[in-house]
């Protein structure tokens, strides 16, 4: 004779119950910033924007290059400095979305350069989007925090970031 199975359930911890939710959330924060990277990267430019003086005006390429600029800043910095707690998952999650972040911002903004916008500028967005591939690139391939080429990387789009901003103005 078999004896009835109990309805009861296990008690859980309270860990349990949060590593049960950080992996979805972590995966549906992943999908998302996946999905707004490739609409980022596959939507048109604007290049082709006709102002109404009957040309691409510099200023308003400026605007949007620097617009895009702010937008990738933001973006590394919340997707490098996200903490979803101890989980390793958790953890796994936020450096993807940091390396998607930082690879996905640098052909972003490089995406956004033509011709129309001013040269000094543009070549300073172009350094500053090439280092974030490179630093991705780099994470990607395991290079620790204070690996020296990594942490050069790091000071040098810091440093552009910061002349960017300036241009910007």
């Amino acid at each position: 004779m078999i004896a009835p199975m109990s309805d009861t359930r296990p008690q859980s911890s309270a860990s349990s119950t949060r590593a049960a939710w950080i992996a979805p959330v972590a995966l549906a924060v992943g999908v998302v910033a996946i999905a707004l990277a490739a609409w980022g990267l596959l939507r048109p430019s604007g290049s082709g924007e006709v102002a109404s003086g009957g040309g691409v005006q510099s200023g308003d390429q400026k605007t949007q290059v620097c617009d895009a600029f702010t937008m990738v800043r933001n973006a590394v910095s919340l997707q490098t400095n996200a903490d979803l707690g101890n989980d390793r998952v958790a953890q796994q999650a936020v450096a993807a979305n940091a390396r998607l972040a930082t690879l996905g911002g640098g052909e972003f903004l490089l995406s956004r350069l033509n011709s129309s916008v001013p040269g000094d500028l543009a070549d300073a967005v172009r350094s500053f989007a090439d280092d974030l591939t490179y630093i991705g690139m780099g994470q990607l391939a395991g290079a620790p925090a204070d690996d020296p080429a990594q942490s050069n990387r790091e000071k040098t789009a810091q440093a552009t970031a910061a002349k960017i901003d300036t241009l910007c103005r």
